[in-house]
């Protein structure tokens, strides 16, 4: 918009000045473009002498076309925006599936792979071969914690696994693939929780991170209460019409073995617990985080990480675990154990008991609490209409919740939410900004207010378009609000300020009205319809990833439809309506 003003100053005048050439505006074209032409301003003549007689009717019933204006306009926003349904960004269809399973809790790897062989073949019946570009699987956990702080799939364990499934380039929509393999794979494998995560950036990018656009947190220090809370709150939440792959995040059935230490009789052959811990856990995870151990290459100076660790073959069953060495992990032994002349290697099972149990899988803390998440989706239905749902159920639930229990709903609902509010107050400011603008360049206050009036209709035809295009509410529609305002006040200003001209000539608002609405028809029409023929192309959707810009050209093609309509017959009409004094004001002065 800058650049266009400065060009309109600079260089339109100056390619004016050159290109435009004296002739006679009487003298006929030739041509087949001549003829066009003659065609088109005879029928543009007739439909602007049919606009002068519609808009003299208008107001001779000025009053009553106003307030029916005003009227539908708050209708129709008022009783089509419960329906549109609200949605932060629109869906995209990228050409991928990404798909995350978990299978029951503590599963070995190797028959999460047989398990993951199997997903595969139900994919490769569902989607043909000709559509099917590649299928990359992903088992366990990632292998470092680099890795891991990288992964928003949700992976806890052994028993998950994400199948990145990417489509070629003339495929069907993969929503349609989507929900096939959602009902077969559960019912071909009941006990495992499959769940389709965003597989574009930009649905990555729109969860920050989380494995779901609904996130209902279950937060408490009293790890059995908010378990508890969770389990209940799962049972209602999968009423909710349109939330699809909800489950409850944090596993609490991870198979374990508890190694209880007997402090005495440690003691006696001079061990700690302290000396079993350390032994466990260099065995197990490793020596790389009680004791890291580098060494120096001589020759170029670089030093490598060394880490001591057992075989995990050889520790395959529980009396291996059982037979592991402890030894003393002191320089010195106590004095206790003089006696019997120092400490001596040990087996685990002389020194401790063991026991299974279950226990958490994975522990999660938001704000150093600890956390609960059911995360869900959503299919066939919009963002915001799952997240009122939801929202009730919560509410529910929070007025009889357990003491230091706390339910919250974050995820992409929450984003959306806050920028609502952020568009919505930047739309008001918008049109006080321009409403203050013209105030001052017009020096008053009624005419910019009249010009101000019209942009309900730009409101009011922006939802009408998103109602029949089926088309949800959503950021980049309330974008196309926005612009909407300036182009509905940009033509809305040409009718006034020519309006004002001719009542300062001849002391007639109606009259005026009429005329500044017939001279300026054509320039109103071609400045609406060049942004409305812009566009279209957006509007249809059209290429990879249109869908993201559809409801921002739906947005502005609906409010310029109206918003036109308003400037044409509501600003001149509502424009000599509020100057019907000045009339009788300057019948008064002559007079």
């Amino acid at each position: 918009m800058l650049a266009s003003y400065v060009l309109s100053r600079t260089l339109v005048p100056t390619l004016s000045l050159f290109w435009l050439k004296k002739h006679d505006h009487h003298a006929q074209p030739n041509g087949p473009l001549g003829r066009f032409q003659r065609v088109f301003e005879r029928g543009f003549e007739r439909v602007r002498e049919g606009y002068r007689g519609a808009l003299e009717t208008t107001e001779r019933h000025r009053g009553l076309f106003a307030i029916l204006f005003f009227a539908s306009c708050a209708l129709s926003v008022s009783l089509l925006v419960p329906w549109l349904g609200r949605d932060f960004f629109p869906y995209v269809d990228g050409g991928q599936v990404k798909l995350h399973f978990r299978a029951p809790t503590g599963l070995r790897i190797e028959e999460t792979a047989r398990l993951a062989d199997g997903i595969e073949g139900v994919i490769r019946q569902t989607i043909p071969k000709q559509e099917l570009a590649s299928i990359v699987d992903t088992l366990g956990l990632p292998y470092s914690g680099i890795n891991l702080s990288y992964s928003n799939t949700g992976v806890v364990g052994t028993s998950d696994g994400d199948i990145f499934v990417t489509l070629d380039e003339d495929h069907h929509p993969t929503i349609e693939y989507v929900r096939s393999l959602r009902e077969q794979l559960r019912q071909k494998y009941p006990s495992v929780v499959f769940s389709f995560l965003p597989a574009d950036i930009v649905g990555q990018i729109l969860n920050f991170g989380a494995p779901a656009p609904i996130d209902v947190q279950v937060s408490s220090h009293d790890a059995n209460a908010s378990a508890k809370v969770a389990k209940e709150l799962y049972g209602d939440l999968l009423k909710v019409p349109g939330l699809v792959d909800l489950r409850i995040q944090q596993a609490l059935n991870l198979p374990q073995i508890n190694v209880n230490v007997d402090r005495t009789r440690a003691s006696l052959v001079g061990l700690t617990t302290y000396d079993v811990a350390s032994n466990l856990l260099t065995a197990l995870a490793g020596s790389s985080q009680v004791n890291p151990t580098f060494w120096v290459d001589p020759r170029t100076g670089i030093s490598y990480s060394i880490a001591t660790q057992a075989p995990q073959y050889r520790i395959d069953t529980l009396q291996e675990l059982k037979n592991l060495p402890i030894n003393s992990t002191s320089a010195t032994q106590p004095a206790s154990s003089s006696s019997s002349g120092g400490a001596a290697s040990q087996i685990l099972a002389n020194l401790a008991s063991f026991s299974r149990s279950s226990g958490p899988a994975v522990v999660t803390h938001y704000s150093t609490r600890p956390t609960m998440d059911l995360f869900g989706s959503i299919d066939k239905i919009d963002l915001g209409s799952v997240a009122r749902d939801v929202q009730t159920i919560v509410q529910e639930h929070s007025k009889h919740l357990p003491r230091d229990v706390s339910i919250d709903i974050r995820g992409q609902v929450q984003t959306m939410q806050t920028s609502y509010k952020g568009l919505l107050g930047g739309l008001l400011f918008a049109i006080v900004l321009v409403y203050l603008l013209i105030v001052v360049n017009f020096q008053s206050w009624l005419d910019p207010l009249i010009i101000i009036a019209a942009l309900p209709a730009a409101l009011a035809g922006l939802v009408w378009m998103l109602f029949l295009t089926g088309t949800p509410l959503s950021v980049p529609a309330l974008m196309g609000a926005i612009m909407c305002m300036g182009v509905a006040t940009a033509n809305s200003i040409l009718v006034i300020s020519f309006a004002r001209e001719r009542l300062a000539h001849h002391d007639d608002p109606v009259r005026a009205a009429i005329e500044a609405g017939f001279q300026r028809f054509r320039p109103v029409l071609m400045t609406a319809f060049a942004m409305i023929i812009g566009m279209v192309p957006m509007a249809l959707g059209l290429g990879e990833g249109g869908e993201q810009n559809a409801p921002l050209g739906r947005a502005v093609i609906g409010g310029l439809l109206l918003a036109t309509a308003a400037t044409l017959f509501f600003v001149p009409t509502f424009f000599s309506l509020m100057h019907r004094s000045h009339k009788t004001d300057g019948d008064a002065a002559t007079a």
